[in-house]
């Protein structure tokens, strides 16, 4: 799990030659809102954020490895080109509903960047996670499959 803040300091550390605090390559980031967690529960509510506030960041990401991403909403011409490029994937699941979502993670584990808080990068283990795949390493988009399909049942 990471989000705004954690992404641009991963791409600062990578345009500088640092080294990262884990390996992205291969890696899945799920853009969450997480909750904090309420007593005997591992996390609370988990539920996607909007996936374009890290479309500034993304390319260069998937550039240095990154595999797939989990969010909600469309991508950017922009990123959809570095996911075709990258052979990359990404997902989508249904915001609003965090709750549902939560009872997907099995465990919870800090990875780096603890001082964001929140927005700290978070190793998520889960079983059964509901997610499909809106943009493949093709160049699929099923945002753009769903308008046309909706564009030509509307002219029937």
């Amino acid at each position: 799990m990471a989000r705004d803040a954690a992404h641009k300091r991963i791409v600062e550390a990578l345009d500088k030659g640092n080294t990262l605090p884990f390996d992205i390559k291969g890696q899945t980031i799920y853009y969450m809102g997480p909750a904090p967690a309420k007593p005997g529960q591992i996390i609370g509510s988990a539920g996607p954020t909007t996936s374009v506030r890290m479309d500034v960041f993304t390319p260069r990401l998937l550039e240095a490895g990154l595999r797939a991403m989990i969010g909600k909403g469309g991508r950017s011409p922009a990123v959809r080109e570095a996911i075709k490029k990258y052979k990359a994937i990404y997902f989508v699941t249904t915001g609003g509903a965090s709750a549902l979502l939560a009872r997907s993670v099995k465990k919870v584990e800090p990875v780096a960047y603890k001082d964001l808080g929140a927005e700290a990068i978070i190793k998520l283990t889960v079983k059964d996670f509901p997610a499909f795949v809106a943009n493949d390493a093709s160049g699929a988009d099923l945002f753009e499959q769903g308008r046309a399909q909706y564009q030509r049942a509307k002219g029937k």
